[in-house]
């Protein structure tokens, strides 16, 4: 990977900067990669960028929460479950 180093950045806005991080449970620097390539990529990369500190299923829950859906899950499992064997 690239190593970039940006000068004279505004202590408003790294203040900013610092806040959006804290949002989105990011440290600066993955904030910035996360906007960088939101701007460049449209959005296509930050999708796979989950926040440390949380699992992926938590993640996606917090993506997809607003979305209203409903699924019927009735039947999906006409088969109980069994136990596993070992042998």
């Amino acid at each position: 990977m690239a190593t970039i180093t940006v000068r004279g950045v505004e202590e408003a806005l790294r203040d900013q900067l610092r806040v959006r991080a804290a949002r989105h449970g990011r440290s600066m620097e993955a904030e910035v990669r996360a906007i960088l390539a939101d701007v460049v990529y449209g959005g296509v990369v930050d999708v796979v960028i989950a926040p440390p500190g949380s699992g992926i299923g938590t993640w996606m829950h917090e993506q997809l929460r607003d979305l209203e859906v409903e699924l019927d899950i009735s039947g999906v499992r006409d088969v109980p479950a069994r136990a596993a064997t070992f042998e």
